[in-house]
């Protein structure tokens, strides 16, 4: 599919991944941008999309924001924390966001959906985990809600028409992300740069992607990618341990703090503590990371600190 001069739906808008993604697709395409604004925030979204605020458990929003005009659905909006407070208005409300899209979809004849699932599908499988490993069995509920909603995907990939891209994402680090590790690491050593709380024992070890590259790689398997159901990997070839993450923000901050840790070898139940995605599979498609993943995260690091000191 040619991203130029479409019709663009993109929900989930306000958050990290899908504002970075309206406004590169703004460029080239008329971008509806769409949020609830439970987590994200209106400023979030780049000047020059048109914004519309919906909650996609709301049918009738819906049907307001997924007309029969739109080429592209991108559909980001869900409950992403791993540690979320309420797994079962996560896993229930995710999956009824996700129905509700592709129903709507499926009812106007929309058949084009880019749909952002996440590397813990997987859970602890051994790395590099290749699109194709199995048995998938996440351990935590919110990898469980991204696994569901791919089967909502499959199905209406392969019953109902809807030609769709799945990803499953590494950890998307960038400027506006708030509540993930790099910027709670700034946020407590510039509220105290002598200590540094880590949960786990700081070993945990994930690749990290730019949310700018992450954009890059999503479009390109759009543009490339032409089977009826598509499921990409996105990541690095490389990790970042937490104790690096922890290093390279001192190093930011230009702090030498003590690291105190909070024991066990991860962060919270559901936690996986190593991942690394092959990405053979999107390379054969011709797309490769530029950065490694400690230069994504100090990219980030470097980005969010201009942010948060403001």
């Amino acid at each position: 599919m040619n991203l130029s001069g479409q019709q663009v739906a993109v929900t989930g808008a306000a958050g990290l991944v899908g504002s970075h993604l309206a406004g590169h697709l703004a460029d080239e395409n008329d971008v509806l941008a769409v949020d609830n604004l439970s987590k994200g925030t209106r400023d979030r979204v780049p000047d020059g999309v048109e914004f519309e605020k919906a909650d996609l458990r709301d049918e009738d929003d819906v049907s307001e924001v997924i007309t029969e005009d739109v080429d592209i659905v991108f559909h980001f909006a869900a409950y992403t924390d791993t540690n979320y407070s309420n797994p079962r208005k996560l896993f229930e409300e995710n999956g009824e966001m996700t129905y509700n899209v592709l129903e709507r979809m499926n009812e106007v004849g929309v058949d084009k959906l880019a749909f952002t699932s996440s590397s813990t599908v997987y859970g602890e499988a051994p790395m590099p985990t290749p699109e194709d490993y199995a048995p998938l069995e996440p351990i935590s509920i919110y990898g469980a809600s991204k696994l569901a909603d791919e089967g909502l995907v499959s199905t209406y990939a392969h019953s109902h028409g809807i030609q769709s891209w799945m990803y499953r994402f590494a950890n998307i680090v960038g400027p506006r992300q708030r509540g993930n590790v790099i910027p709670d690491f700034i946020e407590k050593l510039l509220d105290d740069p002598e200590t540094l709380t880590i949960l786990g024992n700081g070993r945990q070890e994930k690749s990290y992607l730019h949310v700018e590259e992450c954009v890059d790689a999503m479009c390109h398997v759009v543009e490339h990618a032409d089977d009826d159901l598509n499921t990409y990997n996105l990541g690095t070839r490389t990790t970042t341990s937490v104790n690096t993450i922890a290093d390279i923000v001192a190093d930011v901050l230009d702090c030498d703090p003590e690291y105190e840790y909070t024991g066990g070898d991860r962060g919270w139940t559901g936690d996986v503590p190593k991942m690394r995605l092959s990405i053979e599979k999107l390379s054969a498609l011709g797309w490769e990371p530029a950065a490694s993943s400690d230069d994504a995260v100090r990219r980030a690091a470097r980005q969010l600190a201009d942010e948060l000191r403001e």
